[in-house]
């Protein structure tokens, strides 16, 4: 396992099967909620036997790129304005600093020339939603988990996991609808992989169903499961091997 800093983000690089081969690159993204760090993700979702290099980043206002105030403050910023202060700035710091940290990984990760996959979960899916909209990489499949595919009805979700009322305004209306990928869908033209938890807000798994439908993209539902998927459970077993079927289906030659 490497662990590092390219062009600025942290992250955790775990090596192919056959380090002496070419390889597959997987560049992903962790939750807010477990698993909630690069290490965790890494934990939770290993892809062990993919013939690729997994990068898991590190988002910002996270881990290592925690504000001061640590966690209570992440948090302030949130019950302040979550869309302002978290979502729209942590999904667009992390997709803009992604292809700079792409092209630093390929230099430094031995063998890491084969085609291109990316992944996240939660507010990583959103990062890992974005990234494939841009369309700035040549990614060959995509790969979400417990997926933010409108935050809108995220932000609903959450008023009433935490009951507290979010103040919309005109600005924070127009994150949301930036970071609403069923009005997307047209920009994500890569096949992707929804996986959701049967137990899940209706804030994931109904818009989840909504792009599966609307793109034909294939989805997994992982009975048992709500949000989160901390390493070592069932659920995160679940999750690794759908994401493992699936990039070994869609990375092959």
């Amino acid at each position: 396992m490497v662990e590092g800093i390219a062009a600025g983000v942290p992250f955790v690089a775990v090596p192919p099967a056959d380090e002496n081969a070419p390889a597959a690159l997987l560049a992903g993204w962790h939750l807010m909620d477990a698993p909630a760090s690069e290490q965790a993700m890494a934990d939770a979702v290993p892809m062990a036997g993919l013939q690729a290099w997994r990068v898991y980043f590190g988002l910002p206002l996270s881990g290592k790129r925690l504000p001061e105030g640590g966690p209570p403050e992440v948090f302030r910023r949130a019950s302040e304005d979550a869309v302002l202060n978290v979502f729209g700035p942590v999904t667009e710091q992390a997709a803009d600093e992604f292809p700079a940290a792409l092209a630093e990984l390929r230099d430094r990760l031995p063998g890491a020339t084969g085609p291109l996959g990316v992944f996240g979960g939660s507010a990583g899916s959103l990062v890992a939603l974005e990234v494939l909209a841009r369309g700035d990489a040549a990614i060959t499949a995509a790969a979400v988990v417990s997926p933010v595919v409108r935050l809108s009805p995220m932000i609903a979700a959450n008023e009433r996991r935490f009951g507290v009322s979010y103040a919309w305004t005109e600005r924070s209306r127009e994150v949301a609808a930036r970071h609403d990928y069923l009005d997307r869908a047209a920009e994500l033209t890569v096949p992707l992989l929804l996986v959701t938890g049967a137990d899940d807000d209706v804030a994931v798994r109904e818009p989840a169903q909504a792009l599966h439908e609307k793109l034909g993209a294939e989805l997994v539902t992982v009975d048992g499961m709500a949000h989160e998927f901390p390493p070592g459970t069932p659920e995160a077993a679940r999750v690794d091997a759908a994401f493992t079927e699936w990039f070994a289906r869609r990375l092959r030659g």
